[in-house]
């Protein structure tokens, strides 16, 4: 089972009235950009899913229009460094917040590998589901039914990308990787073929602000974290960065894979000068 990681608590939220005018304009034009575009996707899997089925060659273009739209409406800086994987495999990251989703997802095309529970969450749950995520238990009991599940997926083709952190943090550490779902890309017949892209995610936090204002963690609530997103009148910066890709049959274990991506996602986060 997966520990929630925790920390200080961040400062309290106090919205000013320009505070509030900014929460209304942007929440507006992030509702009808992910809400309309969440029907122009489920219209395109119309035709899609029949053609298609689970293998999704357009949909996917959808999510990457609406993740690079939400960083400009948010104001929020946006680059990636080095170079996106080409073929199939995973990405794996660093977990610091729900911006990850938007992040991760507007540069490459990718499926979530995420808990079961987000599945039946408002609003974020449906977009889950219309977007291709692999729902799994954090339960080390069905670790062998979840490593069949993500090589079904990898069968299709598609990039998974899943934070073997097994929880977020304040977005400056980087915590011990868990193996178990790294076992999926052993299996004979695919190892040979496929590869794990370690990716850094650095948020800088804009002057004077707490340098943990991206991160969403421990038992914060989701609401005052999207308020205050909203509503900063100074935003910050989201860089993503691509690591050489790390081919599967070069490595003997799920373990070896596992530690690699770690101490590599560590290192370049410690670079970036933002790691506690």
């Amino acid at each position: 089972m997966s520990q929630t990681w925790h920390d200080d608590e961040p400062m309290p939220l106090r919205l000013t009235p320009g505070d509030w005018l900014r929460v209304g304009w942007r929440g507006l034009l992030l509702a009808v950009l992910v809400f309309g575009c969440l029907g122009i996707l489920l219209l395109v899997r119309l035709v899609e899913a029949p053609l298609w089925g689970r293998r999704r060659p357009l949909t996917p273009f959808i999510t990457q229009f609406v993740c690079r739209s939400a960083f400009l409406i948010l104001g929020l800086r946006y680059r990636t460094e080095g170079r996106v994987m080409r073929g199939p495999g995973a990405v794996v990251a660093n977990h610091s917040s729900w911006l990850d989703i938007f992040a991760l997802n507007a540069a490459k095309r990718i499926y979530f590998v995420s808990k079961a529970e987000v599945r039946g969450w408002p609003g974020i749950g449906w977009l889950a589901r219309a977007t291709g995520t692999l729902f799994i238990h954090r339960n080390q009991r069905q670790a062998l039914v979840q490593v069949a599940q993500m090589q079904e997926r990898l069968a299709l083709g598609h990039s998974l990308l899943f934070f073997p952190e097994g929880t977020s943090t304040d977005g400056r550490r980087v915590l011990p990787f868990k193996p178990t779902l790294f076992a999926a890309f052993l299996e004979p017949g695919l190892r040979e073929h496929l590869q794990i892209q370690p990716v850094t995610v650095v948020y800088r936090a804009p002057p004077g602000a707490d340098p943990r204002v991206y991160g969403w963690w421990g038992d914060m609530d989701f609401a005052p974290h999207l308020l205050a997103t909203l509503a900063a009148r100074h935003q910050g910066s989201v860089t993503v960065i691509y690591h050489p890709p790390i081919r599967v049959a070069d490595h003997a274990d799920r373990k070896q894979l596992a530690r690699l991506a770690e101490t590599t996602i560590r290192r370049a986060l410690e670079a970036a000068g933002v790691a506690a």
